[in-house]
C-alpha cells in the first residue's frame, strides 16, 4: 500500500484545482465564440437589443475565461516551484551529502547515482540502528550486572566470614589428630570441597567487584601465545590441540594483558570442558574495519566441539547462567563485562553439532585518541 504524505497531498489537490480551473476556462471561451457566430448569423437588418446583449455577453465570458486561465498559469507557475523546492532541492541536498559516502562518479545519470548513493546511506542507518539496539541492551546488562553483583558481594561476604573459620579449624584437627588413612581421605575430600566452595566465594567477590584495569600497550599475539602456554598441561589433559593462524601482524592495542588473558583462558578452558573426546581449537587473529570501533583487533577462538544449542545462546553472557553441574555462571559473564569494559565486543556463533567459536574485538586506538568504554 503506498502512503501519500502531506505535502504530496497538497501538490495533488494544486495540481487538480489548475486542471479543473484551465477547463472551466476553456469551456467558457469555447462559448464566447459560439455566441459570437450566434449573434453573427441574425439577420441583419434586425439588429437591436438582442444582438447587443448577446456581443456583451460573449466579450464577458471571453473576459472571464482569460482571466480565470491567467491565473491558472500563475498557480501553475507556484505549484511547479513548490514541486521543485519540496522534491528538486532535497534530492540535490541529498545527493551532495551522500557523495561524502562514495567517490567522485562524473557526470551521469543523477538518479541513477543518487539511487547508488542513498542504498549506501540506508545500509549505514541500518547498520547504526542496529548499533544502537545492542548499546541499549549492553546498557541494560550492564544496569543488570550491577544489580546481582551487589547481591553477590553481600553473599559471599555473609558466607565467607564464617566458613574462614570452619576452615581453619578444619585444618587444625588435621594436624592435632591421630586419624585413620580412611579418616585422612574424607578429610582430604572434605578439604577439597571446601576450597572449591572458596573459588566460588572469590568469582561471586571478583564479580561483584570489577578489577580496575591497567592500561597499557599491549600486544594481542603475546597475550594469546601466554595463554596458550598457561593451559599446555591442561590442553594435553584433555587431549586438544590449539593451531594459531595469524593473518597479518597485529598492531598494539591499548589494554589490560593479565584481564585480556583471562578472558582467553575462560573461553579456552569452557572448549576444552566441552570436548569431553578431545579435540582442536584454532585461534586466528586478524585486523578489522569495525563500522562503530573503527579500526579493531580481532581474536577469535574456534572448537570442534558439540557446538552451543540455539535457546541457551541468549542466555550465554548472562550471570549465574550455566550449562554444567558445577559451574557458577560467572566466567563468560566476567569475560564479556572485561571486554565491554576494554570499549570492545564478545561475541558468540555457534551451529549445534559442528562447534562454537568466540570473537573478541578490541579497537585500536590511534595517537589522540580518547579512551571510551561504551563506544
Amino acid at each position: 500500500m503506498i502512503r501519500i504524505g502531506l505535502k504530496s497531498r497538497i501538490v495533488l489537490i494544486l495540481g487538480g484545482f489548475a486542471f479543473t480551473v484551465c477547463g472551466l476556462g476553456l469551456m467558457l471561451v469555447i462559448t464566447s465564440f459560439r455566441m459570437d457566430a450566434l449573434v453573427a448569423s441574425l439577420p441583419v437588418q434586425e439588429p437591436g437589443a438582442v444582438q447587443s446583449a448577446l456581443h456583451d455577453q460573449a466579450v464577458r465570458l471571453r473576459l472571464t475565461a482569460l482571466g480565470a486561465m491567467g491565473s491558472t498559469l500563475l498557480l501553475s507557475a507556484l505549484l511547479f516551484l513548490v514541486v521543485v523546492y519540496q522534491m528538486v532541492i532535497p534530492l540535490r541536498r541529498l545527493m551532495a551529502e551522500a557523495a561524502r559516502y562514495g567517490e567522485h562518479e562524473g557526470a551521469g545519470d543523477e538518479l541513477k547515482t543518487l539511487s547508488r548513493r542513498v542504498r549506501v546511506l540506508l545500509h549505514d542507518v541500518d547498520h547504526t540502528s542496529v548499533e544502537l539496539e545492542r548499546s541499549r541492551e549492553t546498557l541494560a546488562h550492564a544496569e543488570k550486572m550491577s544489580v546481582m553483583g551487589k547481591l553477590a558481594a553481600s553473599m559471599a561476604h555473609s558466607i565467607r566470614n564464617p566458613f574462614t573459620s570452619v576452615q581453619m579449624r578444619l585444618f587444625s584437627l588435621s594436624r592435632s589428630l591421630e586419624l585413620s588413612p580412611a579418616q585422612k581421605e574424607d578429610l582430604e575430600v572434605i578439604a577439597a570441597e571446601i576450597r572449591r566452595i572458596d573459588t566460588i566465594l572469590q568469582n561471586f567477590l571478583e564479580f561483584s567487584r570489577p578489577p580496575r584495569l591497567r592500561m597499557q600497550p599491549v600486544s594481542t599475539s603475546a597475550v594469546v601465545d601466554s595463554a596458550v602456554r598457561l593451559l599446555e598441561h591442561r590442553l594435553r589433559s584433555y587431549g586438544v590441540t590449539v593451531r594459531i593462524h595469524r593473518h597479518e601482524p597485529l598492531p598494539e592495542v591499548v589494554a589490560d594483558p593479565e584481564q585480556l588473558k583471562e578472558v582467553l583462558v575462560n573461553i579456552m578452558v569452557n572448549a576444552c570442558e566441552a570436548m569431553v573426546r578431545g579435540g582442536a581449537i584454532l585461534i586466528e587473529e586478524r585486523t578489522l574495519l569495525h563500522p562503530v570501533l573503527k579500526r579493531a583487533a580481532v581474536i577469535r577462538v574456534q572448537d570442534n566441539g558439540p557446538g552451543i544449542p540455539a535457546a541457551q545462546m541468549e542466555k550465554l553472557f548472562q550471570p549465574f547462567f550455566s550449562t554444567k553441574e558445577d559451574g557458577t555462571g560467572l566466567g563468560l559473564s566476567i569475560a564479556h563485562r572485561i571486554i565491554v569494559d576494554h570499549g570492545g565486543r564478545l561475541e558468540v556463533e555457534s551451529t549445534e553439532g559442528q562447534g562454537a567459536s568466540f570473537t573478541i574485538t578490541i579497537p585500536i586506538r590511534e595517537p589522540g585518541d580518547e579512551y571510551d568504554p561504551h563506544r
